[in-house]
């Protein structure tokens, strides 16, 4: 019996089937020994959501993973904390609405992505009020309104 135990465990070790591991916390430092990374860990492979912190310390992104890609809603921020940008990653590729904080200005953008590409629509915002829109395709402008009563006239179906 305990034969065909050994030969079955080196089988499964063996066979190219991965050996189940459990779930475990995670920990990465920088050289200077500040905290790096900090999530969840299936053997190598990162799941469930992570943070990772700049050398000062504070948060630079967090967000979901699966199976080693970003999956889910992701939040980016400079090194003095403050939100750059935030939105959904599906497989490691950027997808649907992105929000990008352009601290200096005030302006906020909108942008909608798929696998990885604008594709659709860019609404500009100053003090929460929409002043300019962009309509992309694969990743290209295609067209700009300054007028956002002409926008409107131009995409009525667009869903803002």
């Amino acid at each position: 019996m305990i034969q065909k135990l050994f030969i079955l465990i080196l089988f499964v070790s063996f066979s190219g089937h991965p050996v189940i591991s459990k779930k475990e916390y995670h920990y990465e430092y920088y050289t200077n020994g500040t905290l790096k990374a900090e999530g969840w860990k299936i053997g190598e492979t990162k799941v469930n959501f992570w943070h990772f912190y700049h050398p000062n310390g504070k948060v630079a992104r967090e967000g979901h993973f699966k199976n080693n890609k970003k999956n889910g809603y992701w939040y980016f921020y400079s090194r003095d904390g403050k939100l750059l940008k935030e939105g959904h990653f599906v497989n490691d590729k950027a997808e649907k609405w992105w929000i990008i904080y352009d601290i200096a200005t005030g302006i906020t953008r909108k942008y909608q992505y798929q696998n990885n590409k604008k594709e659709g629509y860019c609404l500009w915002y100053r003090r929460n009020k929409l002043f300019k829109a962009e309509r992309y395709i694969d990743d290209k402008k295609t067209g700009e309104w300054t007028d956002i009563f002409s926008f409107k006239r131009d995409n009525p179906n667009a869903s803002l």
